[in-house]
């Protein structure tokens, strides 16, 4: 009988550890700076932490329904788009920050087209409003004295954007995309010419955020989610092959291909998540909203003040 005693005890210890650990459900896309999400679940950092983590592949423009529906409770996304999805009424709060790009978004154009201010009346593929891609659109053109209007944008996902340009589709003379898509049009310069990223034009980051709710019912589980993805960044340095293949694998390249994307990218550590809050978000923050409400995209800013909070990363 004693080995079923022990059996059973430790079935029974497994189902109270399991129940003890707080559910969440993440929404994210296939973009690198999101990878160490997908690290800290498939390599049990998560888990360590008294987490059962879900990850839902979401598309940017519709992360914010996910979220209002409560099909998920957090998600990661640009930090422009907090604002949206907080203008439009779907409350959430920022926790830690992800990554920075470095090279990692950018427009490509079809041969004749030189600079950003050749793209007057011409079609530019980009993801819809309140996305990143269509954000950094608007941001690149502002930056070079032209406004949306002076383009005529079809709407197509970062991978489909850039696939456009890689097949040389009629009527599409340049598109907004980001890693690791814009990989391949790197790896075929004949299908276009990367003319601007955010080395450029330094305007992408991105944070991971949650519901009030959320956060107001589970602040551990909260500071859990963080810890995680800081062990996933510390994971990459002390085991960068094991990381990158795991990582990799998720959006089906080989560990050596996400290497390769990964470094137009910076993940963000604790050190440079408590520099950033400092005043980067804020700064940032007042400067995207002013954009985001001349673009039409939302139509009145909301309490920026209240987008963020940094207790989770101490």
């Amino acid at each position: 009988m004693k080995p079923l005693v022990v059996a059973l005890s430790l079935a029974l210890s497994c189902l109270a550890a399991q129940a003890q650990e707080t559910p969440v459900t993440i929404g994210i896309s296939g973009w690198t700076g999101f990878a160490p999400l997908t690290l800290a679940k498939e390599a049990g950092l998560f888990k360590k932490h008294g987490l059962n983590v879900t990850i839902k592949k979401i598309p940017q423009k519709d992360r914010h329904l996910a979220i209002a529906s409560g099909d998920i409770q957090c998600a990661a996304t640009t930090v422009e788009t907090w604002i949206v999805w907080n203008a439009n009424g779907v409350a959430t709060t920022q926790i830690f920050q992800l990554d920075k790009s470095y090279g990692a978004d950018g427009m490509v154009v079809k041969p004749g087209i030189e600079k950003i201010t050749d793209l007057k009346g011409k079609t530019v593929a980009a993801s819809a409003p309140g996305t990143a891609p269509y954000f950094a659109l608007a941001w690149f053109l502002k930056k070079n004295g032209l406004g949306l209007k002076d383009v005529k944008i079809v709407n197509l996902e970062p991978q489909a954007a850039a696939n456009a340009m890689i097949a040389g589709t009629a009527g599409v003379d340049a598109a907004m995309t980001y890693e690791p898509y814009l990989g391949a049009v790197r790896a075929k310069p004949e299908a276009g010419k990367i003319i601007a990223t955010t080395l450029d034009y330094p305007m992408v980051m991105d944070t991971f955020g949650c519901t009030p709710r959320f956060l107001a019912d589970n602040p551990k589980a909260a500071k859990a989610l963080a810890d995680g993805y800081f062990d996933a960044l510390a994971m990459i340095k002390t085991d960068p092959k094991k990381s990158f293949e795991i990582m990799g694998a998720d959006v089906k390249q080989s560990g050596e291909a996400f290497e390769k994307s990964q470094a137009f990218l910076r993940w963000q550590d604790r050190e440079a998540n408590a520099t950033f809050f400092a005043g980067e978000h804020a700064a940032f923050s007042k400067e995207a909203a002013e954009l985001l409400l001349e673009a039409g995209i939302i139509r009145q800013i909301p309490d920026l003040s209240k987008l963020a909070d940094t207790r989770f990363i101490k």
